[in-house]
């Protein structure tokens, strides 16, 4: 490497090659120039002149290098400045996009945190979910245990008949388990006026002759499935019809309650023929939402009936009711004179307050003449007016 001033300049550059060239040209014919002085003593002037010129040549070129570096210095000058302003642009423009990346990465990392966020509420929500269906799923499952079985069947029906009961209807106008006179224990018995009288409400629950209906995959075994719920819901009529209607205790008529919306839609719509043997023997189905209907009727009626009951004791409180309010009005107009006797009192107790003070400052002032008796007054009431 060759260093001039702040330059650098490597063997290689062609610059270089052509300065040492030239030098080692001049150097080389200076030696010939020299030995062919010593050979030829006579030809030394001549050769002295040239010698003189080539010097003057071997300057210019001195000059010229000189020039040459000095352009070459400008040239890397002027590069610097162009490198130090394009690395300030470079890292200026590096310095925004680290910033942009920087704002960009925070914005995904915080839309990432709140997705990942509700991800995890829903995650949780999901995880209720399933943990309510898995109860949901276990409490069917009890209660397929329980409608499997005749009498936990029967005992689901009067658990529901009691509490619609209890909705609908004052604790004194039921009974529940009632035992009528032929020993026969009715799950509820209202306690309607007569007429109709008392009526019994029964639950059935034919699930089993149900099911099968809605099991049955051929026209055979629905029909099969058809006749044995025609069979069931039949025999529950007769029954009902044959222990809870008792002339002169209870109503002409009674309810059986079947705690299956399904089912009572099943039964209206295919089985109507049913409905009507059911009420030919004075038995009227219901469904929880009928048996609600049905039981809001009989609250109105028996709160007619008690109105009724009630009506002789309404007419004596009303008559009290009247003498109270007379006396109370005889008293008022009393208590009116006694006001306006009061009022007239105060009045006669004013003028008198009002002579002693006059004759008060007179005595005061030693007004003796001005002092003389007052008139005599006519009488008011008996009494000499003041």
């Amino acid at each position: 490497m060759i260093r001039i001033g702040d330059i650098e300049l490597a063997w290689t550059d062609p610059v270089v090659l052509a300065a040492g060239g030239v030098l080692l040209m001049l150097v080389l014919l200076l030696a010939l120039i020299l030995r062919a002085a010593l050979r030829a003593g006579a030809a030394a002037q001549p050769m002295l002149r040239e010698l003189g010129w080539l010097g003057q040549r071997v300057q210019m070129l001195s000059d010229g290098q000189e020039r040459l570096a000095g352009g070459l210095h400008h040239v890397s000058e002027v590069q610097a400045v162009s490198q130090t302003s394009m690395i300030q642009l470079m890292e200026a423009r590096l310095a925004e996009v680290t910033r942009q990346m920087g704002e960009n990465l925070q914005g995904s990392a915080m839309r990432t945190a709140r997705s990942l966020g509700e991800l995890h509420q829903r995650l949780e929500t999901i995880d209720k979910a399933q943990a309510n269906i898995e109860k949901l799923s276990g409490n069917v499952l009890s209660l397929q245990d329980i409608l499997s079985n005749k009498q936990t069947r029967g005992a689901f029906g009067e658990i529901q008949l009691n509490d619609i009961v209890q909705k609908a209807l004052p604790s004194d106008a039921y009974a529940m388990q009632a035992t009528l006179s032929n020993g026969r224990r009715a799950d509820c018995l209202v306690h309607l006026p007569n007429p109709p009288g008392p009526i019994v409400i029964d639950a059935k629950f034919p699930l089993e002759a149900y099911e099968a209906i809605r099991r049955a995959e051929t026209p055979r075994a629905a029909q099969e499935a058809a006749a044995q719920f025609r069979t069931a819901v039949r025999g529950h009529v007769r029954a009902i019809s044959d222990r809870y209607i008792i002339e002169g205790e209870t109503a002409d008529g009674a309810l059986m309650f079947l705690p299956s919306e399904a089912v009572y839609a099943e039964l209206h719509a295919n089985f109507a023929d049913i409905v009507r043997e059911g009420f030919a023997a004075r038995v009227w189905i219901v469904s929880p939402t009928t048996c609600m209907a049905t039981l809001n009727t009989m609250r109105a009626v028996l709160k007619d009936a008690r109105m009724r009951e009630q009506a002789g004791a309404i007419r004596k409180e009303l008559a009290l009711l009247y003498g109270d309010v007379t006396r109370l009005s005889e008293r008022v107009g009393n208590l009116d004179r006694h006001f306006a006797q009061a009022a007239k009192d105060i009045e006669d107790i004013r003028i008198s307050s009002d002579k002693a003070s006059r004759r008060a400052r007179r005595l005061d002032n030693f007004d003796f003449e001005e002092l003389a008796p007052d008139p005599v007054k006519p009488l008011v009431d008996g009494q000499a007016a003041e």
